[in-house]
């Protein structure tokens, strides 16, 4: 199992906009229609990597539990699904609906919009306050597969939480760790 650290894109960066197929819904959404009112998680995740299967149920419990509050998760895949079929648009819908996924599981075929958050692994967790102004991004926690770990989500809780507290993350934000991304 190979391991890519994220990359730290900088806090205070703007969320780079885009609009990406929803495999789900089959249609185009833009993010200023997906974004949350009080912050939003963007989260870059694929089918098959065995660190995004180790914490699909926590994504899918976190996703519910912050809704009501404000919050909206959006998760896309930006592996090369020429070569990694499994990752392709029908296999995600197939995938989201399995997992039950209460968030829009979006395609980025061109690889454009990973590009412009600097994204490198599966899965890169970026939040982003209610200006879409980037407040934490690296780890949902420290759980890794086979690592005895429970999976927690305590880093991205924490960070929504002073997002919906509007209090400082002071925490140290450490780098996720995962399958790389899928290049062309």
């Amino acid at each position: 199992m190979a391991r890519t650290l994220s990359n730290m894109l900088p806090l205070g960066t703007k969320a780079p906009n885009f609009e990406l197929l929803d495999t789900v819904s089959g249609k185009r959404l833009p993010l200023p229609q997906l974004k949350g009112k009080q912050a939003t998680v963007i989260m870059f995740i694929c089918n098959h990597c065995p660190f995004v299967i180790h914490v699909n149920p926590i994504l899918v419990a976190m996703a519910k539990q912050y809704e009501g509050l404000g919050v909206r998760f959006i998760a896309i895949s930006s592996n090369d699904a020429k070569n990694y079929p499994q990752d392709g648009p029908a296999e995600m819908k197939e995938h989201a609906k399995e997992n039950q996924y209460p968030f829009p599981y979006l395609f980025d075929e061109t690889q454009e919009v990973a590009k412009a958050y600097d994204a490198a692994c599966t899965p890169d967790f970026y939040v982003f306050n209610a200006d879409l102004l980037l407040v934490y991004r690296g780890q949902l926690d420290d759980s890794r597969p086979g690592n005895g770990v429970a999976v927690t989500g305590l880093d991205v809780h924490h960070a929504l939480d002073c997002v919906l507290n509007k209090t400082e993350n002071t925490k140290l934000q450490k780098p996720s760790i995962g399958c790389n991304i899928k290049w062309k």
